[in-house]
């Protein structure tokens, strides 16, 4: 009996896998494979961070295979080319996937469906990754939302919690002598240096691991998520994203568990924590529909807006070296530890594009490739939103004050302390101001500014005031 061919692309896991589910159905062998794409075509390649999680979340899967008689087959190139060979090698006449909503991805699976059709292969696609197809919601113009409120309310009314799929208990895996290649020739973790160190302290990835990490989050933080959410120090988020990027978890396995009213509050911690999920719908439903959200101005009047052109000022953002402590501490804990939390991105981004000045889009590159959750619908809509440029933005005349935002979400210092340790020895009345420290504390401390923490690299009251000119020039 011919195989089905199981293309396994953002969606690694076994439990409420729409394409997996139909191909147990369909009753022929299952061949479970993975692409990993050279295709220079593609805008956004994987960033370095990803990479490193989906080493490791593609070996968690093989070893769920392996348990179940069979193994994950790996290739790498281009995926038109592996699956037309393939197809003819095993003599498959079903290819499934779960979609995938990219620009590059939407067209390439298009295309790779026209071209299996030719041969007389039917390709079937699910929806696996999200609530709604970005075309099952429209406003009543039956176009796309452009504000998240409702587009959220029409959601809600929409949504329809039915039981998730359940992992299957026996696979019928195909077996056949196929040339499968080795994940570590993936060359997917870093080496001289191995910068991921410390990613092994804080992330467990793979399927098992995101069901008891949302097990906890629901058992033990999201009653005080609305009240804890938006302080970095305290472990207040679910820190699911990863693993809901890679699809080790799905939207609907979260959604299911959840207690929620369908009419639109924000009263309970679920609530809240399923109005985020909400906004991920809402970046999908963007991204679909206006595609060069990645790389233009939501809004076209920012076409006209005068950024500025400073290497070294992106240089010392990269490196949190820009003398205001929670900004620094932010970017510290994304480059040692592949995320951040998102109280400090929206910080930090507002800094880069309203203190600085400089563009949107020099961050969110930085994002894609520094962020392990990496997304290319929410980093976009997210920087947009921001910068003030993009759909429901946040007003222009939002510039957050490093200072302020730092003693209103990290008041006793802690998320400083352990992300800058070289200011930990100063008073939370200093810690979010060093510069305006005494001398005997700075003494205290050991804190030479200038030498061992830098001077802000621009004055916050300028700073603002000068953004503010620049976005009145274009209104």
């Amino acid at each position: 009996m011919t195989p089905i061919i199981l293309w396994f692309r953002k969606d690694l896991r076994l439990t409420d896998n729409p394409a997996l589910t139909a191909a147990v159905e369909d009753g022929a062998p299952i061949l479970p494979l993975y692409i990993l794409e050279e295709d220079t075509n593609n805008p956004w390649p994987l960033g370095n961070a990803q990479k490193w999680w989906l080493h490791h979340s593609l070996s968690q899967l093989n070893e769920t295979f392996l348990k179940l008689g069979g193994q994950l087959f790996l290739k790498r190139g281009n995926p038109q080319e592996i699956l037309g060979e393939l197809v003819k090698t095993v003599r498959a006449k079903e290819v499934y996937w779960n979609r995938c909503y990219e620009p590059y991805a939407l067209h390439r699976d298009n295309y790779i469906k026209e071209n299996l059709q030719s041969l007389g292969v039917r390709v079937k696609g699910f929806k696996g990754n999200l609530l709604f197809e970005p075309w099952e919601v429209l406003n009543k113009q039956g176009t796309a939302f452009k504000v998240y409120t409702p587009f959220w309310k029409e959601c809600l009314s929409k949504l329809d919690v039915q039981k998730t799929l359940s992992k299957p208990k026996k696979l019928n895996l195909y077996n056949a002598s196929v040339l499968n290649e080795n994940l570590s020739d993936f060359k997917l973790l870093p080496q001289n240096p191995d910068w991921s160190l410390n990613f092994y302290e804080v992330w467990q990835p793979g399927e098992m691991n995101a069901e008891k990490l949302l097990k906890e989050f629901l058992d033990h933080r999201v009653h005080e998520y609305t009240l804890k959410r938006d302080y970095p120090a305290i472990n207040g988020t679910s820190r699911l994203s990863p693993h809901i990027h890679f699809g080790e978890i799905s939207v609907r396995q979260i959604v299911e568990q959840l207690k929620f009213s369908k009419e639109f509050k924000k009263e309970t911690g679920d609530e809240v924590y399923l109005s985020e999920l909400g906004w991920r719908e809402f970046c999908y439903s963007l991204l679909y529909h206006f595609p060069e959200l990645p790389e233009r101005n939501f809004q076209i009047t920012f076409n006209d807006f005068s950024w500025e052109n400073n290497d070294a000022n992106l240089r010392d953002w990269q490196k949190g070296r820009t003398g205001y402590p929670i900004v620094d501490a932010g970017m510290r804990e994304l480059w040692t530890t592949g995320w951040m939390h998102n109280r400090i991105r929206m910080i930090v981004a507002s800094f880069l594009t309203k203190h600085l000045l400089l563009p949107w889009q020099q961050g969110e590159k930085w994002f894609w490739n520094t962020l392990l959750d990496a997304d290319l619908a929410n980093n976009a809509s997210g920087w947009q939103w921001v910068a003030g440029c993009g759909a429901d933005a946040a007003p222009y005349f939002r510039i957050f004050n490093p200072v302020l935002q730092g003693e209103k979400f990290d008041p006793e210092g802690d998320y400083v302390r352990r992300f800058v340790p070289e200011l930990r020895q100063l008073s939370k009345q200093y810690i979010h101001k060093p510069w305006l420290a005494p001398t005997e504390e700075l003494e205290k401390g050991e804190v030479v500014l200038g030498k061992t923490y830098p001077y802000p690299i621009i004055d916050h009251g300028k700073a603002r005031q000068r953004a503010l000119q620049a976005y009145k020039n274009i209104r």
